[in-house]
């Protein structure tokens, strides 16, 4: 039988067509195919993983993958992100800035102008996008982060979820974070429970490997010779810090030098190894981290178990990636495979000088100590914690530069980049050091692939890819960098490259900037081409190179869509995002629909108000939960056990408020109704009712003040998705009987929860 004629989709049909079948010839449309032996892209983006947080960049931390990769491949030491995730995210999957893409800050903090509204326009065309078209199979793993806020609930616009940006398939979670052994997850369009529990041994790393193993598996079984792009993205090593207690055993006792010590190793092994230019210095520690050794003993073994499960969650995260590498080889794939390793950001130092046992203690207002945090130490990254470890090591992550994660100093947005591609990179081990940009890494995968970027796609004009390939640098070490300059801006704060010199202000963030701020401030000036640490200030001594920098910057920000500058924060969160619903007092939730998250559900915290649950019991009986936010780390659930009602607020896993029914509820159709007057500041008294008639009656002296959930504890009727907010149920105690609906009215109060809610995005990064 011979091949069926074949003809271009979206072209004239090549066949003829007669009056019957047999007088007419048929012809196929097929869609392009990519070239015979093209590569497959697989692109793994870490999470706040710092410049010296890997083992081929200079750490102590096991990482074998990643150092295997790099040994037969390159390392970038020059490589750039944002400082922050969003933007990095928008950056790497469109060759576009991100203020051009619309991410000029992360997607909580959209603003109405054209640099910060967070949607990224049709004519700024994903890397998915462009690879579909060109005949290749598009998987995301993992992190998105690229949808607004007020459209992570299931039943809003899915404009901005993966698949509807080039990508084929998609498993993974949509928000900053999540919690590693309870992820709120998503497949292809809709939400999902995780396969196992954490008694059954689930953890998202695994999961993600094991779905991307699986996408790959599926793709072989009926195409195999299609190329595939794979954008994964891990949770690891941002916050929450979880892992299996055998990966922390591994770790006992290495960190015990402390950050200061640590470091010293760190940059002894970068320069060794030429991760560091020749002539490069260690920069001083900042005041606000204190010297190791001026530490108590308490305070030393605290921080230092919080590293060791750092460690182990990079290194258990490093294990699973490859896995998926493994399979690669196995299927014989893998040289032909241009492998990117990167991170979105430098080192957090979200967890404050302590660290944090319960993260969402910080955007609460309530600053851990160290006996608190001691009492949990061997608790530490299990199920029980959501932990982020101390300031001084993040500090120490990104050895030897300044700074930190959201600061445009280079500990802020220098990162480790590894690209491995042995059939089209000849050196192998190699260190290089041209500057290279995140939004150059599209222009560079298109570049390796052969592939031009397109004019049009899917019917849109395309604005010109703004970042440029370094693809040229993969052979030749000494090839000059074609990059001639780059800018950076976040939350006011402000940077520019150019020819090896670098100019940066950072701006203090929440005060609103003004013209009169802007005259005032004081720009810093380095030559980055000598100066990799930025050691040596030489404003004073070059003030027309600082001039004509700075005069760049101005243009470059026109050019961008930077402006307006904003260095607002809690304003900048309480704007109302397109898809967040008309203004509201009162909501109606059903039994069994999908979460409601913190931008959409009901804001229930500092407010006198209402929740009324219709129900039908049945005649044996009936529990389970009538309306849940939070998990054990904070929230509120009103569930029925034991035929009584109940109502328990968990303030910040420190302590837990309950109210009880002193009467069963009988059977037959009723209003349950649960009714908190605010009585001060975060605290008031709860009632609860059958009909009219009170059944129970409590005070609840503290209240969660601003953020309930931190990782897709959403609000959920009829059930609790994901931990249970209190220990008297096991999650996710469906109710048994009927919900009609939950009402819940809110009473005039401002919303005091702003601050929080910065507070709770910023961790989210």
């Amino acid at each position: 039988m011979s091949e069926p004629r074949t003809y271009p989709a979206g072209t004239a049909f090549t066949g003829t067509i007669g009056r019957t079948a047999s007088e007419s010839v048929p012809a196929w449309p097929v869609a392009r195919q990519a070239r015979a032996g093209a590569p497959n892209v697989l692109v793994v983006l870490l999470d706040d993983v710092g410049f010296a947080q890997i083992g081929c960049f200079g750490s102590d931390i096991r990482t074998p993958t990643f150092d295997r990769l790099a040994a037969k491949g390159l390392r970038y030491r020059d490589f750039h992100t944002t400082a922050i995730c969003s933007p990095t995210r928008a950056c790497l999957l469109t060759g576009r800035n991100h203020h051009s893409n619309g991410v000029g800050i992360i997607q909580e903090m959209a603003t109405g102008f054209p640099g910060y509204n967070g949607m990224i326009p049709r004519e700024n065309g994903f890397l998915s996008e462009i690879l579909l078209q060109e005949g290749y199979a598009t998987f995301a793993i993992g992190k998105w982060h690229l949808t607004l806020a007020s459209e992570y609930a299931s039943g809003a616009s899915k404009a901005r979820w993966p698949l509807a940006r080039g990508f084929e398939r998609y498993y993974g979670f949509l928000g900053g974070k999540t919690n590693q052994w309870v992820p709120t997850l998503v497949h292809d369009n809709h939400y999902i429970d995780p396969p196992r529990t954490p008694e059954e041994g689930y953890h998202l790393n695994a999961d993600l490997a094991d779905k991307a193993i699986e996408y790959i598996t599926d793709l072989r079984s009926v195409a195999p010779g299609k190329p595939f792009f794979m954008y994964y993205c891990l949770g690891a090593g941002h916050a929450p810090h979880h892992v299996e207690p055998e990966w922390i055993a591994r770790y006992r006792g290495q960190f015990d030098m402390g950050w200061d010590r640590w470091r010293e190793g760190v940059f002894a092994r970068q320069r060794a190894a030429g991760i560091v230019p020749p002539g490069t210095q260690l920069s001083p520690r900042p005041p606000w981290v204190p010297e190791w050794d001026s530490l108590s003993a308490d305070a030393k073994r605290l921080y230092a178990r919080q590293h060791e499960v750092y460690a182990a969650f990079l290194d258990q995260t490093d294990h699973h990636i490859g896995r998926v590498v493994d399979f690669l080889a196995r299927l014989g794939e893998l040289d032909n495979t241009i492998v990117m390793v990167a991170s979105d950001n430098g080192a957090s130092a979200e967890g404050g000088e302590h660290g944090s046992f319960n993260e969402l203690q910080f955007p609460n207002r309530v600053e851990p100590t160290i006996e608190q945090n001691l009492a949990r130490l061997d608790e530490w990254g299990s199920v029980k914690s959501y932990p982020n470890y101390s300031w001084g090591w993040a500090w120490a992550g990104n050895t030897p530069l300044r700074r930190w994660k959201r600061y445009l100093h280079q500990g802020g947005m220098s990162d480790p980049l590894i690209v491995h591609w042995p059939k089209g990179i000849r050196p192998q081990g190699e260190v290089r050091g041209q500057y290279v940009h995140v939004v150059d890494i599209a222009p560079t995968v298109l570049d390796a692939l052969g592939i031009a970027p397109p004019a049009q796609l899917n019917g849109v004009t395309q604005r010109p890819l703004e970042g440029v390939s370094f693809a040229h640098s993969f052979n030749d070490a000494v090839a000059p960098t074609r990059k001639r300059v780059q800018y950076y801006e976040m939350i006011g704060s402000r940077a520019l490259w150019c020819d090896g010199w670098k100019a940066v202000v950072e701006q203090p963030q929440g005060a609103p900037l003004t013209e009169a701020m802007l005259e005032q401030q004081r720009w810093e000036l380095y030559h980055v081409a000598e100066d990799f640490s930025e050691c040596v200030d030489l404003a004073e001594k070059h003030p027309e190179k600082l001039a004509e920098l700075v005069a760049r910057w101005w243009a470059e920000a026109e050019k961008y869509n930077v402006l307006p500058l904003d260095s607002r924060m809690q304003a900048r969160m309480a704007e109302r995002k397109p898809g967040a619903g008309l203004p509201t007092k009162r909501f109606v939730y059903y039994q069994g629909a999908a979460p409601q998250f913190e931008y959409t559900a009901v804001n229930l915290k500092n407010r006198s108000h209402t929740i009324a649950a219709e129900v039908e019991i049945p005649a044996g009986g009936a529990e389970g939960v009538l309306l849940a936010h939070g998990s054990w780390f904070a929230g509120y659930a009103l569930y029925m056990k034991g035929g009584h009602l109940h109502y328990v607020h968990n303030y910040l896993g420190l302590a837990e408020y309950r109210i009880s029914s002193t009467e069963p509820v009988p059977a037959g159709r009723s209003v349950l109704t649960f009714r908190f007057e605010r009585t001060g500041e975060h605290r008031g008294r709860g009632t609860l009712r059958i009909g009219d008639r009170t059944i129970g009656a409590g005070e609840i002296p503290q209240t969660v003040p601003g953020v309930i959930e931190t990782s897709g504890e959403g609000l959920c009727c009829g059930y609790d998705s994901g931990l249970p907010v209190t220990a008297d149920y096991r999650a996710p105690f469906r109710f048994t009987g009927r919900i009609v609906q939950v009402v819940v009215e809110v009473d005039d109060g401002a919303d005091v929860a702003a601050d929080a809610k910065l507070k709770s995005a910023m961790i989210d990064q």
